[in-house]
């Protein structure tokens, strides 16, 4: 079993940064500065070519620190962030901007890198998982949500299918190949969101994974636009999302 080591912290507005590492695989996690008990973990999935304190990942944890009083981790996946990469991510992001400079169809590429990254990061967040629920401030039975786009779904998906302490995640913007047996053993809510004029995922493929979720109580939310243009009012419904699901405070209406 891995140990959770922090290697660095800082604290501004409210939130406590702490950078840790789980074994070899860095993570950060956002929380209250005020350290006032326990409350729910939301783990994130960063998306394909950024890291986990990209712009969206921090500017997603603040509200879910701040208004919610929520816990926030997100790992570096493979090949990213302060992770090297490997040849074979070397060859695999090479392909995708060949078809990308070239007008080809970059989805059968992202889906099957996708998978690979996420055969290794699927038990590297439960090891975090497990890692993080030592700590006091969260301990273990308490709720577990994930959030994660892009390729934050490609690794989500099996996630949330092979454990059981996810009990809402938020998924989105991904082809079904490669992931929809898996949405299939998925029975927790859940929020997807896609483009409705995607110009990587065809419409149906996006509606094909939704409908693949066994889930009781999922929602669909589409909107008009190109795939990089997801409204940021969507983060906002993921928020309330998560305070239905796994209690929050009460400045977060909705």
């Amino acid at each position: 079993m891995h140990t959770l080591q922090f290697t660095a912290e800082t604290s501004s507005d409210g939130v406590l940064e702490r950078d840790f590492t789980v074994g070899t695989v860095p993570g950060v996690l956002w929380s209250p500065a005020s350290g006032a008990g326990r409350a729910p973990l939301v783990l994130m999935g960063h998306g394909g070519g950024t890291h986990k304190k990209a712009p969206a990942m921090a500017g997603r944890a603040r509200p879910l620190v701040t208004e919610c009083g929520f816990h926030v981790a997100v790992l570096d996946a493979p090949g990213h962030g302060d992770r090297p990469r490997t040849a074979h991510d070397e060859r695999e992001i090479a392909l995708m901007q060949r078809a990308m400079t070239q007008g080809e169809p970059v989805g059968p590429i992202v889906v099957r890198y996708n998978a690979h990254l996420a055969e290794r990061a699927v038990p590297e967040y439960r090891a975090a998982l497990d890692a993080l629920q030592e700590l006091p401030e969260i301990g273990t039975g308490g709720p577990v949500g994930w959030l994660g786009l892009n390729m934050g779904t490609a690794i989500g998906v099996p996630l949330t299918a092979s454990d059981p302490r996810i009990t809402a995640a938020v998924f989105g913007l991904h082809w079904p190949e490669a992931l929809a047996e898996h949405a299939k053993r998925i029975t927790v809510p859940v929020e997807f969101t896609l483009q409705w004029d995607d110009e990587h995922i065809p419409r149906a493929s996006g509606l094909a994974l939704f409908d693949a979720f066994a889930s009781k109580e999922k929602t669909l939310h589409a909107n008009t636009g190109r795939h990089k243009e997801l409204p940021r009012f969507e983060f906002d419904s993921a928020v309330r999302f998560f305070v239905r699901h796994l209690g929050g405070a009460a400045t977060a209406q909705g």
